[in-house]
């Protein structure tokens, strides 16, 4: 788990690529997408430039739901969040928060463990589907 419970990892694709990559990884393993923003677009909108820069917001209602049901305020960061990004060197990054560190932020407890673990792995999946070089 990072420190501040954000893990970013590199891409070894573009930032389009990468968050197609990540989407794709998403629906296979049976989650849903709920939303994909573009945020640079959203910049260009009202005359702004930013970097490459797009949110996925993705889930599985099975999982978040045991972890709400055990304390609501855990739906503040969920449904799980991808942040692909693209540094001033032209680099790609991939962060989100660490399901672990959650469960801690909220105070969740060994009774949602295997929750937390399934999520973390899941996780891990689709965010290594999404930067590892092909």
């Amino acid at each position: 788990m990072a420190a501040d419970g954000l893990t970013t990892i590199r891409s070894s694709h573009g930032p389009g690529e990468t968050t197609n990559k990540l989407e794709a990884a998403v629906k296979a393993r049976g989650m849903t997408v709920f939303a994909r923003v573009n945020h640079a677009e959203g910049a260009a909108e009202v005359g702004l430039t930013l970097r490459p820069t797009e949110l996925l917001i993705f889930g599985n209602a099975k999982g978040g739901t045991r972890l709400m049901q055990t304390i609501q305020t855990i739906g503040i960061d969920l449904p799980l969040k991808a942040l692909v990004w693209q540094d001033a060197a032209g680099d790609t990054w991939l962060s989100c928060n660490d399901p672990g560190w959650l469960a801690k932020r909220h105070g969740l407890g060994p009774e949602v463990e295997a929750t937390i673990s399934a999520m973390a792995a899941a996780l891990n999946e689709v965010t290594k589907a999404a930067t590892a070089h092909a």
